[in-house]
């Protein structure tokens, strides 16, 4: 298991992931969203490239209507 924490809380991954497919498991689009690890704001391109590790730490956020940001739970 690879411990998480996503947005402040707990979370599992009963396998590797890369942080693309970990977003496509949520139904997120990554046009729409910020994603750092670990302190370190993340580039869209290389979300395909980044393997997710037991202890990191992600926030997500994603755009909304009018420019609003809200976290991904």
């Amino acid at each position: 298991m690879i411990k998480l924490i996503v947005n402040g809380k707990p979370c599992e991954l009963k396998k590797p992931l890369k942080l693309q497919e970990y977003l496509d498991s949520l139904g997120i689009k990554i046009r729409f969203v910020a994603v750092a690890r670990n302190g370190h704001v993340l580039n869209r391109r290389d979300f395909k490239l980044i393997d997710l590790n037991d202890g990191d730490v992600l926030e997500i956020v994603k755009a909304i209507g009018g420019g609003m940001i809200s976290d991904v739970h």
